[in-house]
């Protein structure tokens, strides 16, 4: 199978009017990417901002179809356009559950009164979703999940923890796996849930983390009643609706645009008059060429998205591909900060932005299942290799030992 490398006419077109207008509508990104490491509640505001002037002019939701108030272009014309937009100072972390891994779920699984209710709103910026899958006990086997939704009339009743909940304090709705049958096996009795996130019994925990940021939240579900019209997928039918979230987080993550470029780390360099050093420019080279190999893993989703088939293992080998970049990158960012890397503060000078993307590493390895499950997957899926044993996959999930 031939790849699909470079724009094809018609792809260099759409590449120029969504950069003219990009320019015409946002500033130049900045040398430290437009961080928002100090003033998460200014990055939040400034994310609605920049959706709704996205949405307003026609270039929210790019492969979206129209009924949902999308472009109906094609993904491939999003990729584009992502890329075009990674190089202006503009704002959309705080939409990246929503139109990353939200609206895709729904528009597979929805039913359509559903989506008619929740897409456009989504689109358009007006509410912001979050995840609720992780527990403390259910991370990486995220389907041992032990929150209950019991039946109640035309509600379920939901009592549960949930843990690392991106942006959970600006959300609006989440979406929420549940155990709804306990003597069931694990992967067999979940279901999948819209929660409206002021809902009375939420209580939402910011977690700061060692950045300073608290990006992530820990949710606590205390007799939260979620009508029945908001089960997703069918009754004890979440996992395989769940499978279509971690999937398009996978390939958000690994296709996403970082804080960072390898371009600035040689700029970082070349001020510190490092540049010329042997042992730092070989370091340099080999960030380089991974973020080479990045680009043409790309292509290959770039290809996929081209025919309009889903990518096989290779979105799993660019989101593993993609978090070690990050961490290896970050060594050398530290190599070439020296000793101000170890300043905190303004005393840190221009190595507190290496400082952040340093610290925020452990986000990408672990988000979206971690390096090591994407080594199983790779493996299992990619290479035909067996299986992993699973002692208790066929089992009840009520019977399993509990942490």
């Amino acid at each position: 199978m031939s790849m699909h490398i470079g724009d094809s006419p018609e792809e260099a077109a759409f590449r120029e009017e969504a950069r003219t207008w990009l320019s015409q509508h946002a500033a130049p990104r900045s040398d430290d990417g437009g961080s928002w490491h100090d003033d998460l509640d200014a990055h939040s505001v400034a994310c609605k901002r920049w959706q709704r002037v996205l949405f307003d002019n026609g270039w929210a939701g790019i492969s979206w179809p129209k009924q949902f108030g999308g472009r109906g272009g094609s993904h491939l014309q999003e990729s584009i356009f992502n890329e075009e937009q990674a190089k202006f100072d503009a704002h959309t972390g705080l939409f990246a559950v929503s139109l990353g891994m939200v609206g895709p779920t729904l528009m597979a699984h929805a039913t359509p009164e559903q989506q008619s209710e929740f897409l456009p709103k989504m689109l358009s910026g007006e509410h912001v979703w979050c995840q609720l899958f992780s527990e403390p006990n259910a991370g990486s086997d995220l389907a041992n999940v032990a929150t209950r939704a019991i039946e109640d009339g035309d509600d379920f009743i939901v009592n549960g923890q949930k843990v690392w909940t991106s942006m959970g304090q600006y959300a609006d709705f989440g979406i929420l796996l549940t155990r709804t049958e306990p003597d069931s096996p694990k992967h067999k009795g979940i279901t999948y849930f819209i929660v409206d996130m002021k809902s009375p019994g939420i209580e939402v925990r910011p977690l700061v983390q060692m950045t300073g940021v608290a990006h992530f939240n820990e949710v606590f579900l205390t007799d939260v009643r979620i009508p029945k019209a908001n089960i997703v997928g069918g009754l004890h039918g979440g996992w395989a609706v769940a499978n279509t979230t971690l999937t398009s987080e996978r390939g958000f993550i690994g296709g996403g645009s970082s804080s960072w470029s390898v371009d600035e780390l040689i700029n970082f360099a070349r001020e510190r008059g490092l540049d010329k050093d042997p042992v730092v420019r070989g370091k340099l080279a080999e960030c380089y060429a991974r973020a080479q190999t990045l680009t043409y893993l790309g292509y290959r989703l770039r290809t996929a998205a081209s025919r309009r088939t889903m990518p096989g293992p290779e979105m799993f080998v660019m989101k593993l591909a993609y978090a070690r970049h990050w961490s290896r990158t970050m060594d050398v960012a530290m190599e070439i900060a020296g000793a101000e890397g170890m300043l905190s503060g303004d005393a840190a000078g221009e190595a507190l932005h290496w400082q952040h993307n340093l610290l925020g590493q452990f986000a990408i390895r672990l988000g979206g299942g971690t390096n090591e499950v994407q080594q199983n997957i790779i493996g299992e899926r990619g290479l035909g290799l067996p299986r992993e044993p699973s002692v208790d996959r066929d089992q009840p999930w009520r019977s399993l030992a509990k942490g």
